[in-house]
């Protein structure tokens, strides 16, 4: 066995650790299922501010002024997905935790995981009524239900299932019914002890936490762990760095994508709320790099930018087995769906391709960020689905940019560039058989 299938199989077992870490997977799975929400909400985004605003919408426009009586509506949707992100979050992964530890037969861990999340929480807020500040009791701040505090509701999640999980095994905690009772209602009572000491101990952890370090909670762990992280992703060695990590796992087999996930999306996810928000405000767009920012020009046709290598082929390559399987990706690369291109070409564990496949992605992404950061581009205002077609994708992101789909345009003619040289190496190399 030769030195670079070693350290690929010890990057495969270690890959398969982490990526079947129970706390990993609850969380990649959670965001999996509220993509929908952010979907919804980023439509109603560009609904209201390009078809229902009497500002900068067609509703603007004098025979179609009526439509700005309906702008309630996608405001209310806006409101209701965006803003209620870390809320979603919190349920669903405690549901997604405690089904990997074998408690799933109740929606129970999720509203469990939601009222522990709410106690360790401020309800009690100083806001100026009438040039004064008064006192608001029994509130919950949008700061507690936005991205801004994603990272304690994931704490408070995984740490309050984890807790239940394991006092619900406790025999001795079990309120135990008479067999006449439907199972329902003797499932409800057995989780009853558990369940008030689930919460009642996280209470007193947060209690305890702001008696002894002066501070609640949140304000720890956005300072000492979302905020670092967020100033890290927004930087553009921060984002090519995360996607260096995921195309050397894609090329040697495991689905990059998938391994980095734990720590895009909650980043990336919260920052495109944060600037679709803003947009919906008139405010400043604060973030450059988003997920709709790595989708639109670091994952053109899919992972590795192949689109790029699939015009490649087309133009320059000699290999029938190569055309063949072009022609058959074609359609899902498209729609950003590459895995015919990864393991079919194949890209996995081919010395030649596997180098522009992780090169192309960092130069395009460079690309695209600078083109923001001198505002040639449009920041992404609107997360979409990542199989929104390129051009397409790039115009809907940031709201109509011209610049962003030029930029796009660019990135995919920069990554026919990258790709050409190396079909034209791979010309030279016999078809499997």
């Amino acid at each position: 066995m030769g030195v670079g299938q070693k350290i690929s199989d010890k990057l495969g077992v270690a890959a398969d650790v982490i990526s079947n870490q129970k706390h990993i997977a609850s969380i990649k799975k959670a965001f999996v299922l509220l993509m929908p929400m952010f979907i919804g909400g980023a439509f109603a985004v560009l609904l209201s501010n390009m078809v229902f605003s009497d500002e900068t919408g067609i509703a603007s426009i004098g025979a179609f002024s009526f439509l700005a009586t309906l702008k309630p509506i996608t405001d209310a949707i806006q409101y209701a997905t965006l803003n209620f992100l870390t809320i979603g979050a919190v349920f669903v992964i405690g549901l997604e935790l405690a089904k990997i530890n074998g408690q799933s037969s109740t929606l129970f861990p999720g509203v469990l995981a939601l009222v522990s999340y709410i106690t360790v929480i401020p309800t009690t807020l100083l806001l100026e009524v009438d040039g004064s500040m008064q006192e608001v009791a029994n509130v919950l701040a949008r700061e507690f239900t936005d991205p801004q505090s994603l990272f304690l509701g994931m704490f408070i999640a995984i740490l309050s299932v984890e807790i239940y999980c394991k006092l619900v095994t406790v025999d001795r905690l079990k309120v135990k019914m008479p067999d006449s009772v439907p199972s329902n209602v003797a499932t409800a009572f057995s989780a009853l002890i558990p369940g008030i000491m689930t919460v009642v101990i996280i209470s007193s952890f947060g209690f305890l936490f702001l008696q002894i370090t002066g501070l609640h909670l949140h304000e720890a762990i956005y300072t000492l762990v979302q905020s670092p992280l967020e100033r890290v992703m927004q930087g553009l060695p921060g984002v090519l760095i995360l996607m260096l990590v995921a195309q050397v796992f894609w090329v040697i087999g495991i689905h990059g994508n998938q391994m980095v996930r734990p720590v895009r999306e909650p980043i990336l996810l919260a920052a495109i709320t944060v600037n679709m928000n803003a947009f919906a405000a008139g405010e400043e767009i604060p973030n450059i790099i988003t997920m709709p920012f790595w989708d639109i020009y670091m994952s053109i046709g899919g992972s590795g930018v192949t689109i790029g290598l699939l015009i490649a082929i087309f133009i320059v390559s000699r290999r029938e087995d190569m055309k063949k399987i072009t022609k058959l990706s074609v359609g899902p690369g498209i729609f950003n769906i590459n895995e015919p291109v990864i393991f079919g070409m194949p890209v996995m564990l081919n010395p030649i391709l596997a180098i522009p496949f992780i090169l192309t992605p960092l130069v395009t992404g460079t690309i695209g960020y600078i083109a923001t950061v001198t505002e040639f581009a449009g920041p992404a205002v609107a997360m979409i689905p990542w199989t929104t077609p390129p051009i397409i994708s790039a115009y809907l992101a940031t709201a109509g940019s011209i610049g962003a789909v030029i930029t796009q345009i660019i990135c995919i003619a920069v990554s026919v560039l990258i790709y050409l040289p190396f079909v034209i190496i791979s010309n030279k190399q016999q078809p499997a058989t």
